[in-house]
């Protein structure tokens, strides 16, 4: 556990450090958020901090190859290397967006290619440990993987609206995710408790935490795409590996689970940038627009109308993240008669406090 929280630290520090420079080199460059019609801030506000969290990512990765408890998930042909192959495309064509705000069709290209370099480099949907099933071939395998990939990163990018919004929630899934796979991969292999997955996860937690400072409102820097793209990328990986590497079969007695739950779980704790995603493009394309086409219908946007502050909006999509995250972790920690009256109580008293701050004085939105 030790050596997971020096990555998460390490990727927490390289982060934090680098936006200075990072904020400086968006403002030379001249990439700026400008001030659109669907936009909540005021004022352009420089892109780019993907780059930083990136550097944050990329050092805590080169620092845990040279780890001998890892050494193993970091020999040549690693998935873990994959995940940084892949991280490293998605950042830099998230920057060129950033910098150049690329057509929908050039950037999702770029999206794809970025996840086919992950998957050819050994991060692949292989198994689905739903009734014992398993890709038919290595063809499907790499659709299937790109199609996942590219699925989450756009999740993650429709959240990307209010200051601190994908970064916390993100951050707070990872933590999530990390607890869950660092569970799995004790009890799966007791003595041995390195994890390709954990490496990611710990290292997207740091790169979050890292980041937010800067960016909890008011925001000095946003992470563009070149942030959402790259988070997205690397919870994915994360997910991809896990779900195709446990076999339940393999747990104890003590905490059996549904052989569904190393699917689900991953499916949970992404549960409200997936909700978002699915909401925009069913909305979209029941307008008849592309399901690329931007609009102001997104969670955050319907909580700022209904007369939030810009914090409170996204404290309480936080609440969600962590609700929705840590109970379905907790489903796989402790046998279900444990879990399920505590999480009863802990989405009532969730509601009662998003019901609470529901009740406004005024219809309008606040910052």
């Amino acid at each position: 556990m030790r050596v997971y929280l020096l990555i998460m630290v390490l990727s927490a520090a390289v982060t934090y450090l680098t936006v200075p420079a990072v904020l400086h080199f968006a403002l030379a460059t001249g990439a700026i958020s400008r001030v659109r019609g669907r936009d909540v801030h005021v004022v352009p506000i420089a892109r780019f901090g993907g780059v930083a969290m990136f550097l944050g990512l990329l050092t805590a990765f080169l620092a845990a190859a040279h780890i001998p408890f890892l050494a193993d998930i970091f020999a040549a042909g690693s998935s873990a290397w994959g995940i940084l192959y892949g991280a490293g495309l998605m950042c830099a064509v998230g920057a060129l967006d950033d910098l150049w705000e690329l057509t929908w069709y050039a950037k999702l290209a770029g999206e794809v290619l970025a996840a086919g370099v992950m998957a050819w480099f050994g991060v692949q949907l292989l198994s689905l440990p739903l009734l014992g099933l398993t890709v038919g071939s290595q063809k499907l395998a790499l659709v299937g993987t790109v199609i996942v990939v590219v699925a989450v990163v756009n999740a993650v990018n429709f959240i990307d609206g209010l200051d601190g919004l994908a970064a916390g929630v993100i951050g707070i899934s990872a933590l999530a995710f990390f607890v869950y796979t660092y569970f799995l991969i004790r009890e799966s292999s007791p003595g041995d408790y390195a994890s390709v997955a954990s490496v990611a996860a710990s290292a997207l937690v740091g790169m979050c935490a890292g980041f937010l400072p800067h960016n909890f409102h008011p925001a000095k820097i946003f992470m563009g795409d070149s942030g959402a793209l790259t988070l997205g990328t690397i919870i994915s990986g994360a997910a991809i590996v896990v779900t195709g590497q446990i076999d339940p079969a393999n747990l104890t007695a003590d905490y059996a689970i549904p052989a569904v739950m190393p699917l689900l779980v991953p499916v949970l704790i992404l549960f409200i940038p997936l909700f978002d995603m699915t909401w925009a493009v069913v909305r979209r394309l029941a307008r008849g627009q592309s399901p690329f086409a931007a609009d102001a219908g997104h969670l955050h946007h319907r909580l700022l109308r209904r007369g939030h502050s810009h914090r409170k909006a996204v404290l309480i999509l936080y609440l969600w993240a962590g609700v929705f995250s840590f109970t379905a972790v907790s489903f796989v920690i402790f046998p279900a008669r444990y879990v399920v009256f505590p999480a009863l109580a802990v989405l009532a008293v969730s509601l009662l406090v998003s019901m609470k701050a529901l009740e406004v004085k005024n219809g309008v939105a606040g910052r």
